[in-house]
């Protein structure tokens, strides 16, 4: 008697395809899910249990014009800012029922105005009842100040995306920036060699990737994490064996004092914030002003464009795809750099281990929320500079809320973000293919 096998594919369980109408449902359904949560936890958290006023300042110290300071009843604040979000969600499910036609501009506009209603919220909560008024030009400014790594760090991912690299070493580009300027500033004297140094050393690293993903076609994710790995040992070990012992000489630089821009400096609410600041964030506006004109208004920019989404078509028009590479990876390994010498000569003041804390990794993230364009980038990367300056306020002012829940506010709202309200976002479409010359 002879038994018939079964066909292997009977044995073997059945894989069926994701379906695309149903994941296509999930992305639309994550923003009026996320707008719900928002508008409820504004209502029944922050409106519920806040009592009293709370009292907005506009004014910063030693200002030469005043801006009289806003009073609103807490509570209040909350309940018709919580009304809004869960207006906004309702708006955002009925256009993906298709009964309303929300355009790209407005479904942005609704992002922003739920997410500024539970800031608002959150700081009503927070400062109902205090005598110190809550200081918006503070919050701001420190904004900016804290940003300034995580948009040098997001231009540099947007050039090396761009370009159909990816750059995941910017964390290492920053560590040995912040490393080097302070040393050379330490050991010179000069501020403006230090800044020139952590330039340097970011486009160091930027060699080693540009070396091993370009040219030896090594995996850019793996090679990236290695190279960070790299360099927090490296300066990790030196900073014990040199800094610890020297500390006097070579880890003791002078910082970049504030410049306050004659003029626009003085004018109310605006001024202080931007126009007050050291030479960082002018250089920041600076390299976004240069990124944005040449990616978009340059012939730089389209050859660039170019070897990002169809390398072999940009070859055949006598592109050099690998030269123009190695070049965008350089020059954003500058930019990086820069991003880098701000930690310890424009605001920390000396180094120590691992201090960039993970914001080159946040930088990629804001690059990515800013869907690989400068002004996206820039944007993604003040967010998560507004979320860390608002927790250390808020730490400031004993809210009862636990501080190592605090610190994970920025990480939080980036997860939320990135998960929730940015939806599918494609890159260059030669992002981290190595190019092999036909």
């Amino acid at each position: 008697m002879t038994s018939t096998a079964a066909p292997s594919s009977a044995r073997l369980p059945a894989l069926l395809p994701p379906d695309p109408a149903a994941a296509s449902w999930g992305r639309r359904l994550a923003a009026p899910v996320t707008f719900a949560i928002f508008g409820l936890v504004d209502i029944l958290v922050f409106g519920r249990h806040s009592h009293g006023s709370v009292t907005f300042a506009f004014t910063p110290q030693f200002a030469k014009v005043s801006v009289p300071n806003l009073v609103l009843p807490a509570a209040g604040t909350c309940y018709v800012l919580g009304g809004i979000s869960l207006a906004l969600a309702a708006a955002r499910l009925l256009s993906a029922l298709g009964v309303v036609t929300l355009s790209r501009v407005a479904r942005r506009v609704t992002i922003g105005v739920v997410v500024f209603g539970f800031v608002i919220s959150l700081i009503a909560w927070a400062s109902a009842g205090q005598s110190i008024p809550f200081n918006v030009v503070n919050l701001l400014s420190g904004t900016l100040n804290v940003s300034i790594p995580i948009m040098l760090g997001a231009l540099t991912g947007v050039i090396c995306s761009t370009s159909g690299v990816i750059n995941i070493a910017i964390e290492g580009q920053l560590l040995l920036g912040a490393f080097c300027a302070a040393i050379a500033t330490s050991v010179t004297g000069s501020l403006w060699l230090g800044l020139i140094c952590g330039a340097l050393a970011g486009s160091l690293v930027a060699v080693l990737l540009a070396v091993f993903a370009i040219s030896y076609r090594v995996n850019q994710i793996v090679l990236g994490v290695v190279l960070n790995t790299l360099v927090l040992g490296l300066t990790g070990y030196l900073y014990n064996a040199i800094m610890v012992p020297y500390g006097d000489t070579l880890n003791n630089p002078n910082t970049f004092s504030p410049w306050k821009v004659p003029g626009l400096g003085d004018i109310p609410i605006i001024g202080p914030v931007f126009f007050d600041s050291t030479v960082f964030l002018y250089l920041t506006y600076l390299i976004l002003a240069v990124v944005q004109v040449g990616l978009y208004r340059t012939r730089w920019g389209l050859r660039t464009r170019a070897i990002g989404e169809h390398p072999l078509a940009a070859d055949t028009v006598g592109i050099r795809v690998i030269a123009m590479q190695y070049r965008n990876v350089i020059l954003a390994g500058l930019i990086a750099g820069i991003g880098g010498a701000y930690f310890t000569i424009g605001s920390v003041g000396s180094f120590g281990i691992d201090m960039t804390s993970g914001e080159g990794y946040i930088a990629l993230a804001a690059m990515i929320f800013g869907r690989y364009t400068p002004f996206g980038a820039i944007g993604a990367a003040l967010l998560f500079g507004f979320t860390t300056q608002l927790q250390s306020i808020l730490s400031s002012i004993n809210v009862p809320i636990d501080s190592n829940l605090l610190l994970l506010t920025p990480y939080v709202v980036t997860i939320v973000v990135l998960a929730g309200l940015v939806g599918k976002v494609r890159g260059p479409r030669a992002e981290g293919v190595p190019f092999v010359k036909a």
